[in-house]
């Protein structure tokens, strides 16, 4: 079973990666470019798994995870932080809102891959 993965992510190159190492790991992807339009696709596409950058215009990675949490259907979907950041205080800011993990950027696709299957398993 191939799972459902959305990620957010304001920078188009970074979100043309996370197609390609997420595609070639199996994975079904679903795009979006800020906070906002990707809690908008939850109900369309049903994710498995959000990955989200924290820094992002209109909604930052903080309101998505928020935003997931309060969303009755999708309130226990595993969330991780994909983000250049390391500060523990955001790191603890983001496990207070709901986040299930961490990862901070430039990311090794095999390990994002493995860090999705576990987190959805």
């Amino acid at each position: 079973m191939s799972l459902n993965i959305l990620a957010i992510d304001d920078s188009r190159t970074m979100r043309t990666m996370l197609e390609m190492a997420l595609k070639q790991s199996g994975f079904n992807v679903c795009l979006a470019e800020d906070g906002k339009l990707g809690l908008e696709t939850l109900n369309s596409f049903s994710p498995d798994v959000i990955v989200t950058d924290l820094n992002m215009p209109v909604m930052d990675g903080f309101g998505v995870i928020e935003g997931v949490r309060e969303h009755p259907v999708f309130k226990t979907t595993p969330v991780l932080v994909l983000t250049t950041e390391s500060a523990p205080e955001l790191k603890q800011r983001a496990r207070t809102a709901g986040a299930t993990g961490w990862i901070v950027k430039p990311f090794d696709k095999d390990k994002l891959a493995d860090a999705i299957r576990r987190v959805a398993s």
